[in-house]
């Protein structure tokens, strides 16, 4: 079994730390970047003060924390992870983060003689909990083969997709089709609603043909019923579609439709929504139509 450090144990790494444990893996938290949580250090885990002192005990260490800046501080502060890295360690960053900003982090990590893995993840608080999470890496083969054991405690759809940085530019490809597809199920879903028709009926219709899919199934009912209490906030799915729209300028393609996705969920946070999950992206819309396929007729 192996030593893992984990840092960044909130609403996705909370649940993954808990599954490498119960895996009989050992874990060695940062109480500096978030209190360790009660039950993992019941379990056997160690809290640790610093992300350094986390890297030196630890033979993989895993960051699971909001956005690019947060990666940064995590490996390359004073006390951070890469004070504490050497040869034999793998750092595996599992947060959804700039693809450019990945390859120099890797570069400054490999400098010190240790491996680096980005390693998204796509299935939101219910796969973190269930271990079925897909799982998008970029990285060498070999450090992506001692890190597999790791990941198959977490995840179920585990692809070693290329190098550095290719993890997360298949995160950020994935994070747009998902922004699109939830979408074009709101849309449809007002449009029903709106013309008279049962929502809820016309989505069961659509769960039988070629419109089918995961998105219609869970978030289809999320919008009919209105739970709307976060498994992936609005905020943090804006963040990656303005990966994806920055990467867009820097590779010179023009990508419409997700420029729009983000508009809509710009006007639900606008409206006080950064925090809803990313379903409520409907509410973006009834909010433009004035309309909710929610009132009771």
């Amino acid at each position: 079994m192996a030593k893992i450090g984990f840092i960044g144990t909130g609403i996705m790494g909370h649940p993954m730390a808990a599954n490498l444990q119960k895996a009989g893996h050992s874990l060695f938290l940062s109480a500096h970047h978030d209190p360790a949580p009660a039950d993992l250090v019941a379990a056997g885990a160690i809290a640790l003060a610093t992300p350094k002192e986390v890297a030196q005990e630890a033979e993989f260490i895993i960051v699971m924390v909001p956005d690019t800046p947060q990666v940064d501080d995590v490996l390359f502060r004073a006390d951070g992870v890469a004070a504490g890295v050497g040869k034999g360690k793998v750092v595996i960053d599992m947060s959804s983060i700039s693809p450019t900003a990945t390859k120099a982090f890797a570069a400054k990590i490999n400098e010190k003689g240790a491996q680096y893995l980005d390693a998204p993840v796509s299935g939101g608080e219910v796969g973190a909990k269930a271990a079925t999470l897909s799982i998008m890496v970029g990285g060498d083969a070999d450090a992506f083969e001692r890190a597999l054991p790791l990941f198959q405690a977490m995840g179920k759809n585990i692809t070693l997709v290329g190098g550095n940085g290719d993890g997360q530019t298949a995160k950020v490809a994935n994070q747009i089709i998902v922004a699109l597809n939830i979408q074009a199920v709101a849309e449809a879903l007002l449009f029903a609603s709106k013309n008279g028709a049962d929502p809820a009926k016309v989505r069961e219709a659509l769960m039988g043909g070629f419109a089918s899919s995961k998105i219609l199934e869970v978030h289809g009912e999320r919008m009919i019923k209105g739970t709307f209490d976060p498994g992936f906030r609005i905020s943090l799915h804006q963040k990656d579609l303005n990966l994806a729209l920055q990467g867009a300028k820097e590779l010179n393609i023009n990508l419409p439709n997700t420029a729009n996705t983000q508009q809509v969920f710009s006007t639900c946070a606008a409206i006080g929504g950064s925090n809803w999950d990313h379903s409520a992206l409907i509410k973006g819309l009834e909010h433009m139509a004035n309309f909710s396929i929610r009132d009771k007729k």
